[in-house]
């Protein structure tokens, strides 16, 4: 019995959440597909993955080590 308890509760949990999705506005996947790729050609030139960062201005680079001999 109380396994069709839980199952009832289960179900309507279910509704309630598709309930609450069907009022969600919706964009088509080409229009999403086009504002996402106009976004990434607008900031390429400030992403340093696509236009590497000069070596000077590299907060990152690897530090030069010299020996000297005393």
């Amino acid at each position: 019995m109380s396994n069709n308890m839980a199952k009832i509760a289960d179900a309507r949990m279910t509704v309630e959440q598709l309930k609450l999705e069907v009022n969600i506005e919706r964009m088509m996947i080409s229009k999403a597909a086009a504002d996402l790729m106009a976004y990434c050609e607008a900031h390429a030139k400030e992403d340093p993955l696509v236009a590497p960062v000069l070596s000077s201005e590299n907060p990152f680079r690897e530090k030069k080590l010299f020996c000297e001999i005393l």
